[in-house]
């Protein structure tokens, strides 16, 4: 989807081999991530929805009275053609990049929701493949699976709502599922083939868990962040300017694009980070199906 984090120091060495730190802008990153973050899991939607969006409107209409009062012109509508040139162009643009954001984002989502129902669909497919094996190794292979199910859910979800994904959480159940595939010798035709099918599968789950954990370090860049919530501000400022002789209808007027753009920054926020929040991602996959069997 195009989005992108990095947490820590990056070490930077110029063309005189000088190192230098960019500790303040990982640091403004990290920063900033966890605030998100903390207001995801700590506000559902509604909420969010009331704060933000209520305070862009709020900042709209506030600033749009102190201006006219300010300027009594203004409400001649004497700029309102250079004004609106401005809106219209600054609108556009921002607009185009708004919409960007928006749909990276929600592909994004998409491709996490499809990443985790394909690692817990590769998981179950080593549970059925196993029921091929001798009881006593179909039994440990099962087992080790769950174990991983579980430590996938119970262990690793929580760290991934706040954003920080940890796969050592992990490490241990996967290895293990490793190790009860390579203590197991098939015999016939039909256990050889399956235990292939095993292998590739359990490459597979190791393939999207590794994709999960990078989907869940993920986030817009600063710089984009930059020109979103800055331009934001910006856009709602221009209204200002916009004269209309009713006081009433530029309120109308500037509260009305505040309250867009706010549902536009809210969307913003929520989609930005897909295990966070009321519209996360769940490790619902990982309870269904022939897993649900460890759960029980």
């Amino acid at each position: 989807m195009g989005r992108k984090k990095v947490i820590g120091a990056q070490i930077v060495v110029d063309w005189r081999g000088e190192v230098g730190a960019s500790v303040e802008g990982s640091i403004s990153r990290v920063f900033g991530e966890i605030v998100d973050v903390w207001l995801l899991n700590h506000f559902n939607t509604l909420v969010l929805a009331v704060v933000i969006v209520g305070s862009v409107i709020l900042f709209a209409i506030f600033g749009s009275v102190m201006l006219r009062r300010r300027f009594h012109g203004i409400s001649e509508g004497k700029h309102n053609e250079t004004v609106g040139v401005l809106l219209g162009v600054y609108g556009a643009i921002y607009g185009i990049l708004l919409a960007f954001v928006v749909v990276a984002e929600w592909d994004g989502v998409d491709i996490a929701e499809s990443v985790v129902a394909s690692e817990a669909t590769h998981a179950a497919e080593i549970v059925r493949g196993a029921a091929a094996f001798p009881s006593a190794d179909r039994d440990r292979v099962i087992q080790a699976v769950g174990e991983y199910a579980r430590v996938v859910v119970n262990n690793q979800w929580p760290l991934l709502k706040k954003g920080m994904p940890d796969s050592s959480q992990s490490e241990g159940a996967l290895k293990n599922i490793y190790q009860m595939l390579q203590g197991y010798e098939p015999d016939t035709a039909s256990e050889k083939a399956y235990y292939e099918q095993a292998v590739a599968h359990l490459d597979e789950v190791v393939s999207e868990r590794r994709s999960r954990l990078v989907i869940a370090e993920q986030g817009l860049p600063v710089l984009l962040k930059v020109l979103i919530y800055g331009g934001a501000l910006i856009m709602v400022s221009l209204t200002f300017f916009y004269g209309v002789r009713n006081r009433k209808a530029q309120l109308m007027f500037v509260g009305s694009v505040a309250a867009l753009i706010g549902v536009s920054l809210l969307l913003t926020l929520a989609l930005d980070h897909p295990f966070a929040g009321d519209l996360s991602i769940t490790p619902a996959p990982f309870k269904q199906g022939v897993l649900a069997q460890f759960w029980n």
